[in-house]
């Protein structure tokens, strides 16, 4: 059912969903960005739909309101132990379509990877919705429709922003209630079907040709530009690697808490095993193994998409302007350059 609302009868709408849900979107930080006269948006818990910033993609993905930087998951004492508490109203984010995509890998790597589940996400998943914004333009650093995730199914509503108010479009019977009264207005959603940037996505036949990808001559050069910083995996929305850490109380050094803290495989000493082994240890390394598991392995193990969703948010983040989309195709470009090798 389509509804047409001004933006003074959305603040209403969000004082009703309130009492149930905490709503989250793209949100703007004045004089919080990378620089000291810039802003930055990221997602952040809004009460009006003046707070919500359509014009602009977020710096930093949805996945910090499941999975934030830091979170306690339990806390102990020398005694015992007692879990963190879990959400008490439902979830619902303001996202883009490959932002919804994004989460459908975070939901297979959490939930079902591996035959295991972690329940610090599912008690936050449970409780989450999503309300998909229209997204039919995209911005400079975005490739998802050459990634296939322009598109997106699986929302509880969908709106448009136009100059009257916003248009919703709601599918989920749980959110229609808080619609009674309001005026219909039949839409049709839209999606971005070009975007600005096209990458070629890279097919590896065997694994003959996969070990010889790896030594190819194209990585060296991030040996010279990455500076190993994580600041590309920290903006993903699809990364999902953390690491845990035990704070200790200094008010009492036998009590204190557990914490998952998010990680990147793009710092050195993310792969160090005991006796000080390494499997990566120079940027090149890094960069590759990121990017043969965003458009490759991923695919392989899981047979349908790949993980990378083309949100372009790794490019925009990195101080040193490396951009993955180049790196997708610069792959492709060395594809054909050991297949050429090999047919000779």
């Amino acid at each position: 059912m389509g509804y047409s609302l001004n933006d003074r009868e959305t603040d209403a709408l969000f004082d009703r969903l309130a009492a149930e849900y905490k709503i989250y979107a793209p949100k703007r930080f004045a004089k919080q960005g990378r620089y000291s006269d810039t802003d930055i948006v990221r997602y952040d818990e809004i009460h009006a739909v003046e707070e919500i910033v359509w014009d602009k993609k977020s710096d930093f993905s949805a996945k910090e309101v499941l999975t934030p930087v830091t979170e306690p998951i339990f806390y102990f004492t020398e005694d015992e132990y007692r879990e963190s508490g879990a959400p008490k109203k439902k979830i619902l984010i303001f996202l883009r379509p490959c932002d919804i995509n994004a989460f459908e890998h975070q939901d297979r790597i959490y939930l079902g990877n591996g035959g295991f589940c972690d329940s610090y996400y599912q008690r936050m998943r449970e409780k989450t919705r999503f309300v998909l914004m229209e997204c039919t333009e995209g911005w400079d650093t975005c490739f998802c429709c050459s990634m296939g995730a322009n598109r997106a199914e699986e929302y509880s509503a969908a709106v448009r922003r136009t100059e009257e108010g916003i248009l919703w479009s709601v599918k989920d019977e749980e959110l229609a209630p808080y619609f009674a009264g309001c005026e219909e207005a039949e839409w049709q959603l839209q999606f971005i079907e070009k975007n600005q940037f096209e990458v070629k996505i890279p097919e590896i036949a065997d694994k003959e040709t996969l070990a010889k990808l790896k030594k190819h001559p194209m990585w060296q050069e991030y040996n010279d530009r990455c500076v190993s910083c994580g600041s590309c995996t920290l903006a993903c929305s699809t990364c999902t690697c953390f690491t845990t850490r035990d704070k200790i109380y200094s008010e009492n050094a036998k009590a204190g808490e557990r914490r998952r803290v998010l990680d990147s495989c793009q710092i050195p000493g993310f792969d160090a095993m005991a006796g000080g082994h390494g499997f990566r240890t120079t940027p090149a390394d890094r960069i590759r193994y990121r990017a043969l598991h965003k458009v490759h392995d991923y695919k392989a193990r899981f047979g349908d998409y790949h993980m990378c969703v083309g949100c372009g948010r790794c490019s925009a983040r990195c101080p040193k302007f490396i951009s993955f989309p180049a790196i997708i195709n610069k792959m492709s470009a060395a594809l054909e350059e050991i297949a050429a090798e090999a047919s000779k």
